[in-house]
């Protein structure tokens, strides 16, 4: 199995990238160490994974343009994406990382890293899991599992509103935490080369803001509703300092609601152990993406949400690198 290392050197529209290749050899159980590092993936549509992989439809899909495909065609960006794809010409499955992923559209998806853990049938598209599972992979020695949920349309003013904010629990914060504990206790079940070293909650990515955005007073809560999810998560999973990483919803001009996203990981009782991660610098054109009309999901483009995945899990390794949540590690 072959891993290849890279670094993005900026969360901008202008990307300098270095590539080494080196070679793993796989053992015969699960292809990392235990005990077993999770991390969670949680928000609306764009964690669910918009990115477009081969779909060129000339009407639909605007021929092509801006799918993974056209990117790796690209001479000026082949580099980004070159190990996604093996020298088969198939694309690479990852056996260091795992990912779970209970979606409405095709049950439970499940398997090492690779494209279409998304909410869509077949391997068509790909989220930020993707590359965040490359980076976070080649960070660690232990295995990794990527546990998504996620749901496209779903506000955090009401849909994931956290105990600590007041009114009634969102029904989907009560369903994120259920499908992480059900994915949790599992393990084995989902995946039967885990070799039973146990388990550590690791770190968890929020993606979500669309539906907050396009509403003023959800806008005016945003900032103290997050503060308050990140708090309520820590105490649902009895980790009291996991790393969290927020994702810009950079696709929108709302600056207000950006602002108020960034602003959660100033707080002084969150700073150390919140990231907030810049992602307008990887909008791109809609007439150069395959989706033209949604600009709610980044136009699906594929080299979007590649270097959103990226910027995600670079933000995520600096966290554990600092020592964020080093003693957070309990059992559910």
């Amino acid at each position: 199995m072959t891993h290849k290392h890279y670094k993005l050197a900026s969360a901008t529209a202008c990307i300098v990238l270095t590539v080494c290749v080196t070679t793993q050899t796989v053992k015969a159980d699960q292809a990392g160490k235990g005990p077993v590092k999770v991390f969670i993936l949680a928000g609306q549509s764009n964690m669910e994974g918009q990115g477009v992989v081969d779909l060129d439809h000339e009407k639909y899909y605007n021929g092509g343009k801006g799918n993974l495909e056209h990117v790796m065609q690209d001479p000026t960006k082949a580099h980004l994406c070159r190990h996604l794809r093996g020298e088969d010409g198939n694309w690479v499955v990852r056996d260091d990382v795992w990912v779970w992923y209970k979606t409405e559209r095709a049950g439970v998806k499940k398997g090492g890293l690779t494209i279409g853990y998304t909410s869509y049938p077949g391997k068509h598209h790909f989220g930020p899991e993707l590359q965040f599972g490359h980076v976070i992979g080649d960070h660690l020695d232990n295995q990794v599992l990527l546990i998504k949920t996620a749901w496209g349309g779903r506000s955090l003013y009401r849909d994931f509103r956290p105990p600590s904010s007041g009114g009634q629990v969102g029904p989907y914060y009560t369903r994120m935490v259920e499908e992480i504990r059900e994915a949790l206790a599992n393990i084995k079940k989902h995946f039967p080369d885990y070799d039973g070293h146990g388990y550590e909650i690791a770190g968890f990515v929020w993606f979500q803001g669309w539906n907050d955005m396009i509403n003023r007073a959800y806008v005016a809560e945003y900032e103290e509703n997050l503060a308050n999810l990140i708090k309520d998560v820590r105490r649902e999973l009895r980790v009291p300092n996991l790393p969290m990483v927020i994702g810009e919803t950079g696709n929108c001009n709302n600056m207000p609601f950006r602002t108020a996203q960034a602003a959660v990981a100033q707080r002084a009782e969150l700073k150390r152990t919140v990231a907030f991660v810049e992602t307008g610098g990887f909008l791109r054109p809609a007439n150069e993406s395959p989706n033209m009309g949604h600009g709610h999901h980044w136009y699906g483009n594929a080299e979007s949400y590649f270097l959103i995945g990226n910027a995600l899990g670079e933000a995520m390794k600096r966290l554990l690198e600092a020592g964020a949540g080093k003693r957070f590690l309990q059992p559910l």
